[in-house]
């Protein structure tokens, strides 16, 4: 895919990963919509990147949002939807489990409502974590949301071809998600990555890439992507 003249929607697209990917794709011509339920905290946005207001939660306005922009040609999700537990399973609050899964909600929602809308030859991306394949200890709840991702896109790839459904799975990105500043930041990732084979953190801009990849290559389709740094190897 040629994504110059190209519409896309960006879920999440107002900050980290999903505002890289917004940003990637206007800089090669596209039209972007960048959507979030705080679209301030985008700042200042590129020429060709407009922001719209939606949670992904909310049907109804999906709805609305996904008429009022049909059609498009580019979906992309990185929505989180809510809060992530944290926590060994045993230890774990099932209610702050059960809001985990938030994310995926919005994705099915996102999926469910967006695709109609899509154009034949169109593609879309979620955004799940390697932690889906590989968990930690604590990991349990985005191992589990970041898994039940992985295994929807693999379900519904071939009921809506010739449409592409892929996954880019992030390892540890610096973003904005994490509160922590300065020394604390640095030494936080320092330690979550010391055993990758690629010992930072990567960037919002590397997994955009791996966004723009399987949005642009028209012959991947059903599969997720990874951008961890060697996190299932280590």
């Amino acid at each position: 895919m040629n994504v110059s003249g190209k519409k896309a929607l960006v879920f999440g697209g107002t900050s980290g990963i999903g505002f890289a990917a917004a940003k990637q794709l206007a800089a090669l011509g596209a039209s972007v919509v960048a959507i979030s339920r705080d679209p301030s905290r985008a700042g200042e946005v590129p020429k060709g990147v407009a922001l719209a207001a939606c949670d992904v939660l909310d049907r109804d306005a999906l709805t609305k949002l996904f008429k009022a922009h049909a059609p498009f040609d580019i979906l992309v999700s990185a929505a989180t939807g809510g809060t992530r537990a944290r926590g060994t399973f045993l230890e774990m609050d099932m209610e702050s489990y059960k809001a985990s899964f938030a994310k995926l909600w919005g994705y099915a929602n996102v999926l469910q409502l967006g695709t109609p809308h899509v154009t034949p030859n169109g593609t879309i991306v979620l955004v799940s974590g390697s932690p889906a394949r590989r968990s930690k200890p604590g990991q349990v709840a985005i191992a589990s949301v970041g898994g039940a991702v992985e295994a929807l896109v693999r379900a519904v790839a071939p009921e809506i071809t010739p449409r592409r459904l892929n996954v880019v799975s992030p390892g540890t990105i610096d973003t904005p998600m994490s509160s922590l500043t300065g020394a604390e930041r640095e030494e936080a990732y320092r330690k979550q990555t010391a055993k990758n084979l690629i010992p930072r953190a990567g960037t919002a801009d590397e997994v955009a890439q791996a966004i723009l990849f399987v949005i642009q290559n028209d012959f991947v389709t059903g599969t997720t992507v990874d951008v961890d740094g060697g996190w299932l190897l280590s």
